[in-house]
């Protein structure tokens, strides 16, 4: 700690008695910058120092609260200063009165904010830990515990929950001083810095000094890199659920993925040679929207369907009956017209809808919306769309209803297993 003796034209004291600056408060307020302090100095100089000084009186010499940079400018300039006392009950009290009256300022940044709230966390719980011991009820209508902790913070720094969270977060980390300097400017956003302070040291200086571009580089970076080992786990955790205690090699009961391509039935054709019924026994609406997918699907299941113009309808109903929310669709380019009313028909549409919250395929493994592959036999789909889906979803078991010929690594269910796709 340092002390100033304080000058004889302060009426308030006597002039024997010094002023300590203590360390820890003192670290508590936000420095300011050059500018800021330049203009503090030209401010003084012209004005004088028109608001007192704050010191928290105590049985000693008392402490500086507010005021050390218009102190220092002021003995060093010879410029005149007044000081108003404070009764506080302890140094917690005092750090808190520096946190609230610090908050109030204009010019900080908003990981200054939380930064400062920061200090306040575990007066805060150490209090809330006495008044528990002590007997002392909490608020009923408050949520007790981490959450409300958080909130309080928040409420003081005049930020959100979850800015606290992710500056609390940063600070933990360690972070580099020029990654530091840089979000408590406000030139870097406190988003890209959490990400950026999970880096090592070296890593962090790297980045900063080549500016903006690397930051923003970097922090995207780290955020694919979180999001990819997310998805990792959440995929290994969805297919050891839906496996159930079933050994590794076997199928799943519940499955995660869902391919299938329903047997519509259409009302007429127009010729009776090439009626459905004639290559595979078909089902009317209801049927379809009845089958117990429900029960096979997983709570998290992405469905692939495949449905034609004129049964687009048809599918849309059928989506929620089984469970799904559409979400979008590919489009099948047969290379070879067919027939039709109005268009002759050239393609098909494959539905893609999910139940629960299934993780969407990795950007590398998403293919166009528009694929081209010659029409085999009659409804039979292309290989290759097989070959997209286990691209997308390689970790997790995969089922194929109303399945013409069973595919390895695939549960299979359907009125044409047995023959085989050509």
């Amino acid at each position: 700690m340092a002390a100033t003796r304080q000058p004889s034209i302060n009426g308030s004291a006597s002039a024997d008695m010094l002023l300590v600056v203590d360390d820890e408060f003192r670290a508590i307020i936000p420095p300011l910058r050059s500018e800021e302090r330049e203009q503090l100095e030209r401010n003084l100089v012209q004005e004088g120092c028109r608001d007192a000084l704050v010191a928290w009186r105590r049985d000693a010499d008392p402490v500086l609260l507010d005021g050390h940079n218009r102190r220092e400018i002021c003995e060093r300039l010879g410029i005149e200063y007044r000081i108003e006392y404070l009764e506080l009950a302890d140094r917690d009290s005092a750090k808190l009165w520096i946190i609230a009256n610090q908050a109030g300022r204009r010019n900080l940044t908003d990981f200054q904010r939380a930064e400062l709230a920061l200090v306040a966390k575990p007066i805060i719980e150490a209090r809330a830990r006495s008044r528990m011991l002590a007997g002392v009820r909490a608020d009923p209508d408050q949520n007790s515990g981490q959450g409300k902790t958080d909130r309080e913070l928040a409420a003081r720094a005049g930020v959100s929950h979850d800015t606290i969270g992710k500056v609390e977060t940063i600070l933990a980390e360690q972070p580099s001083s020029n990654l530091l300097s840089a979000v408590r400017a406000g030139e870097v956003s406190i988003n890209a810095a959490a990400d950026i302070a999970t880096l090592s040291q070296d890593k962090q200086v790297e980045v900063m000094v080549q500016g903006r571009g690397a930051w923003l580089t970097a922090a995207k970076e780290v955020r694919a890199a979180r999001a990819r080992r997310r998805r990792t786990q959440r995929m290994e955790k969805i297919a050891q659920i839906s496996r159930g205690d079933a050994p590794l090699l076997q199928l799943a009961e519940r499955y995660p993925v869902i391919y299938c391509d329903p047997p519509w039935r259409y009302d007429y054709v127009e010729t009776e040679s090439r009626a459905i019924e004639n290559q595979y026994p078909t089902l009317d609406l209801q049927d379809i929207m009845s089958l117990p997918v429900q029960e096979i699907a997983f709570d998290d299941c992405v469905l692939y369907m495949w449905a034609t113009s004129p049964k687009l309808a048809d599918a849309m109903e059928v989506l929620p009956a089984w469970g799904f929310t559409y979400r979008t669709c590919a489009v099948w380019d047969k290379r070879k017209l067919g027939m039709g009313y109005y268009f002759r028909q050239q393609h098909e549409l494959l539905l893609v809808a999910t139940r629960g919250e299934p993780p969407t395929p990795l950007p590398e493994n998403r293919p166009s919306s528009v694929f081209a592959f010659e029409r085999g036999e009659h409804s039979v789909k292309p290989v290759e769309v097989y070959e997209f889906i286990e691209a997308m979803y390689p970790e997790l078991p995969k089922l194929e209803m109303f399945s013409r010929s069973p595919r390895t690594g695939w549960g299979a269910w359907g009125n044409q297993a047995e023959r085989g796709r050509a």
